[in-house]
């Protein structure tokens, strides 16, 4: 459960527990994720919330998160939008809770099949779990700046929160008319659906958990239709 930008608040958190409990009570294990970019007091208040649930795992999204979960000795996941390279990344955050990463979009397979190597060398591979985007538009970046409020000319401060009417984001084209990017809020990503179907049955031994990032409700008739992706999705948690 997932958001990005601080302004979009119709949902508060005392509903986002309540969906999560709703969730939870038919045998689903809930993530609650955090912000990506944090830059309010008030914010920081709404995380700490999210951090002392009581209930809750939760996905860190930015290193102040990584610290109110050792704080209070809480196991946490590591999401993509922490820039985690390498081992010994992975062990620091290991020491500070850490119990599943989801590896950054920008790595790629045989950067993933090195990283766990050097993760055996060093006898923490079996310390977390693997979670890997396998399909949806990939997040790019953050920025401070609404790409949304700007596209209709309007302040951040002053946005309305336009977002709204745009749920899949605002598409950006190329000079020949190429979808290139996607812009939601503050964030950047990649014009394309990224599915790695195809890719699940190898993933078995690197990957535990594979994540899926719903495209609207169209998602649920390309999972009926890919045997691939209901095959693989047997084996991986």
């Amino acid at each position: 459960m997932k958001r990005y930008a601080s302004k979009r608040r119709a949902t508060k958190v005392g509903d986002w527990l309540e969906m999560a409990k709703s969730l939870a009570g038919s045998g689903k294990q809930i993530v609650l994720s955090t912000l990506a970019l944090v830059q309010a007091s008030s914010e920081l208040g709404e995380l700490k919330r999210y951090v002392e649930n009581g209930e809750f795992l939760i996905e860190a999204s930015d290193l102040g998160v990584v610290n109110m979960c050792a704080e209070r000795k809480l196991p946490f996941v590591a999401g993509h939008a922490l820039n985690c390279y390498n081992a010994v990344t992975l062990k620091i955050l290991l020491k500070q809770g850490m119990m599943r990463w989801c590896m950054p979009v920008e790595l790629s397979r045989d950067w993933l099949v090195n990283l766990l190597n050097q993760c055996d060398e060093l006898g923490i591979r079996n310390q977390f779990e693997v979670e890997v985007l396998s399909y949806g538009h990939l997040p790019l970046a953050y920025s401070a700046r609404c790409f949304t409020a700007r596209s209709e000319d309007r302040p951040k401060d002053e946005c309305e929160t336009c977002c709204i009417k745009y749920p899949n984001g605002r598409n950006v084209l190329s000079q020949e008319n190429q979808q290139v990017f996607v812009l939601n809020g503050i964030q950047t990503m990649s014009g394309y659906v990224y599915n790695l179907g195809n890719e699940l049955a190898s993933m078995q031994g690197l990957v535990d958990v594979v994540r899926l990032s719903p495209q609207g409700t169209d998602t649920f008739a390309m999972l009926d239709a890919s045997a691939p992706m209901k095959m693989a999705l047997r084996h991986c948690r």
